[in-house]
């Protein structure tokens, strides 16, 4: 397995990771007005593209297999960016989906290097792909001089799990789209 920068390529997977990221009900939620889930999958895949988007290649890293395949992704980006990247967001969501989405909060912190999203393809889980990816993720905050923080769901233990082995530990709670979510912060192995 190889970590490398995302490319412009990956965009699908990276759109497919997030939509699993975010979970059925946000994304149903996105798919309203008389649009689909394939719908809101093109305006990741469209975010994945765009260079100024939270959601862009430039700001993920993917995971190849042995045979150059991308199986897993890591968003992640200074947090103090948040609010300039999510423009793009808004500005797609509005154009593709007809939806307003102007009232969500940052969810994340400007001091800190934020771990947006974190995937591996389900055939691929079990063979420490997503501890890798949060390495790297932890080494480009690291070169940056901030903190890697990230979001779990309270009831999400399988994900607890990985990142307190990884070294990340509670520093508060923070809403993701109305959600209360556990914020965690790399503290070190």
């Amino acid at each position: 397995m190889k970590i490398i920068n995302a490319r412009k390529t990956d965009a699908p997977l990276i759109a497919r990771s997030i939509m699993d990221a975010v979970g059925e009900e946000i994304c149903s939620g996105l798919a309203t007005n008389g649009h689909s889930l394939d719908d809101v999958e093109r305006l990741f895949t469209s975010l994945a593209l765009r260079e100024d988007s939270q959601y862009s290649y430039l700001n993920t890293l993917t995971a190849l297999d042995d045979s150059g395949k991308a199986v897993g992704v890591c968003v992640g980006y200074d947090g103090s960016r948040l609010h300039e990247l999510r423009e793009a967001f808004f500005e797609e969501a509005e154009k593709q989906l007809g939806i307003e989405m102007g009232d969500i909060d940052d969810e994340t912190d400007s001091g800190e290097f934020y771990i947006d999203t974190l995937a591996v393809l389900p055939e691929y889980r079990g063979r420490g792909i997503a501890s890798e990816l949060l390495r790297a993720s932890i080494r480009r905050a690291e070169a940056i001089g901030k903190p890697a923080g990230l979001l779990v769901d309270k009831e999400n233990t399988r994900a607890r799990r990985l990142y307190e082995n990884i070294g990340f530990r509670k520093v508060g709670e923070r809403p993701f789209c109305y959600v209360m979510m556990d914020h965690l912060h790399f503290q070190g192995s």
